[in-house]
């Protein structure tokens, strides 16, 4: 393996959920450029296949609400990166329970079974790098999004939990945690909110999505994977159980 900070990855597969568009394709070509063989998971079958083509990886088409096909993907990866996710705004008592239920299975029970089929594999290399895309949602609540924010937040203990098991082992596990980035999901709030509030999807932007945050910038989705690469690096054999907030300050405020 070379040391050189483009190849940190060489020899070393990895596994991307949600890797056909926003941060999960933005991860699959930083850790390709690394170094790293990339699986990218995704239920976008034709997105998938355009990023292992372009990464030299595979495609996995694959609905991370069905256990058995979770089951059938590799389990012998090195790197981990549990960024699929999904999202519905609702008041509580309007919130529909089958949403709820939907989105924990992916942004929950799927990265639970990602990583409880990837260990056994991390801990005979004595190596591991996990890596949970929560979100400032993940420290932090807003109203309206009680399935994201209750499942973001399962997924930063999960993640703890890991890094607990793995630390005897050389498998790091930490959550990445961004504010509003500039990805399909965000532009797809956007365009909901202007409509709601008739006005300039730039003034959604500034006053309703980043109204907490002292930065009134989207975070750019290739920024979030830069972190992620860094966090498999030699350097960040130490950095584990924690939850890096990548907000524009949000979590400051």
């Amino acid at each position: 393996m070379t040391s050189g900070p483009h190849h940190t990855l060489d020899g070393r597969t990895a596994l991307v959920t949600g890797g056909a568009g926003g941060i999960g394709r933005a991860c699959a070509r930083a850790l390709a450029a690394a170094g790293a063989k990339v699986h990218v998971v995704d239920r976008d079958g034709p997105g998938a296949e355009a990023v292992a083509a372009e990464v030299g990886g595979w495609a996995h088409v694959v609905d991370l609400a069905d256990p058995d096909a979770i089951a059938a993907l590799p389990a012998e990866v090195d790197v981990l990166v549990n960024n699929a996710g999904l999202q519905h705004v609702a008041a509580l008592h309007e919130f529909p329970p089958e949403r709820f239920a939907l989105i924990q299975q992916v942004m929950v029970t799927a990265p639970f079974l990602l990583i409880r089929a990837a260990l056994p594999h991390m801990y005979a290399r004595g190596w591991g790098r996990v890596v949970n895309v929560s979100s400032v949602h993940g420290l932090r609540a807003s109203a309206y999004k009680a399935a994201y924010v209750a499942a973001k937040h399962a997924l930063e203990g999960l993640s703890k939990v890991t890094a607990i098991e793995g630390a005897p082992h050389g498998v790091t596990s930490v959550c990445v945690s961004p504010g509003y980035v500039g990805t399909p999901l965000v532009d797809a709030q956007i365009a909901a909110q202007s409509r709601e509030h008739g006005i300039d999807p730039a003034d959604v932007v500034e006053r309703v999505l980043l109204d907490r945050a002292p930065m009134k910038k989207l975070i750019d989705a290739g920024d979030v994977a830069a972190l992620v690469v860094w966090l498999c690096g030699p350097h960040a054999a130490h950095l584990t159980g924690a939850s890096i907030p990548v907000d524009g300050g949000w979590t400051a405020t």
